[in-house]
């Protein structure tokens, strides 16, 4: 069923139906397609439905572990719209939002007019460092309401025991990311002779 649409209706439809596209059955799959389908399609698909059960949008889900599990964690629009089926409007729409909430980042081929599209090589601390800022925000938001609505008042004990938590939520993730360095430093020295 053709669905036709006015020229003033909203990208997001276009990019909705877009998404809901699948290619034909009988289409001639490229070696590199017929490789991602057999090795890693499986685990993208899981693990997009995980990200997008804890609230991220369906599409850069899938994008971010598409090339979370590519070789050299970037691909350029149009592969990402092969191994995923997709259109590269529904790329572009994924990747303004991963891109915007530091998870990747746009480089250009060197020598071509080629975008990529990269997961940053420390996605996780820098998605928590961008959380960590966000709670900092909030815990000043909360401590002026304590004072506005008054420090005995229930609702004013209730929002320092949330400033409180959030604060004490920064202090432990500050420690937590100084240990995952030197633990990842610890593991990249021990397997450092086996990759050589």
């Amino acid at each position: 069923m053709t669905v036709k649409r006015s020229e003033h209706e909203p990208e997001r439809a276009a990019v909705s139906e877009a998404e809901a596209v699948a290619q034909d059955p009988g289409e001639q799959l490229s070696d590199e397609q017929r490789l991602y389908d057999e090795t890693a399609s499986a685990f993208v698909e899981r693990f997009a439905a995980d990200m997008t059960e804890a609230g991220m949008q369906r599409m850069a889900s899938r994008v971010f572990a598409c090339l979370l599990s590519s070789d050299d964690g970037s691909l350029s629009s149009a592969q990402l719209a092969e191994r995923l089926r997709i259109s590269p409007a529904a790329v572009s729409g994924a990747v303004r939002y991963l891109s915007q909430v530091h998870m990747v980042s746009r480089e250009r081929e060197p020598g071509s007019r080629r975008e990529l599209y990269r997961v940053h090589e420390n996605v996780w601390y820098e998605t928590l460092l961008d959380r960590d800022q966000i709670v900092g925000r909030w815990a000043k938001t909360l401590r002026a309401g304590e004072a506005t609505l008054g420090p005995d008042t229930p609702a004013g004990r209730r929002i320092r025991d949330t400033y409180d938590f959030l604060e004490f939520i920064q202090e432990e993730l500050s420690g937590m990311l100084k240990r995952w360095y030197a633990h990842r430093a610890s593991r990249d020295a021990q397997e450092a002779p086996r990759d050589g």
